[in-house]
């Protein structure tokens, strides 16, 4: 399957303006393996190759275990692989990335307000938002993974 379009080049602006959004969540003090694994569970969900290898990538080079990569899917039956606040974002990011679906009903809301509050849970649902976004444009323009292909 090749790339429909070269969205970055053709949209230029707009795309810089995400990368904008990016980086303003790479400074707003969320840790980065937490943005990370929140980036990722909202690839997977949205089935996004591209990003998910990327950020399954980014959660290497952070040490995170292969172990815990491995069980982000399933991330509810992995017991203490990942910490509650972790498990609290995750539980966000898929209710929101499902808002169609979901509504995002007050008690997962409640949920999350447990573990993030105020700038930080705003930042959460932003880095959210952004990953449906970018996981849009890698599915609708079919990115391909950069994953290194061996000889």
């Amino acid at each position: 399957m090749s790339q429909r379009i070269d969205f970055a080049t053709l949209a230029t602006p707009a795309f810089k303006a995400l990368n904008g959004v990016r980086v303003a969540l790479d400074q707003s003090g969320l840790p980065s393996r937490l943005r990370e694994l929140v980036f990722l569970r909202v690839s997977q969900l949205n089935g996004c190759a591209f990003c998910i290898d990327q950020h399954s990538r980014h959660l290497l080079e952070d040490e995170l275990p292969l172990e815990s990569l491995l069980l982000v899917p399933v991330w509810r039956e992995a017991g203490e692989r990942f910490s509650a606040r972790e498990r609290a974002a995750l539980e966000w990011a898929e209710v929101v990335t499902r808002v169609a679906d979901t509504g995002v009903p007050d008690a997962a809301f409640e949920a999350v307000s447990a573990h993030f509050q105020g700038k930080e849970l705003a930042d959460l649902t932003v880095a959210i938002g952004l990953m449906n976004s970018y996981n849009r444009l890698g599915v609708g323009f079919r990115l391909a993974p950069g994953a290194p292909k061996k000889s």
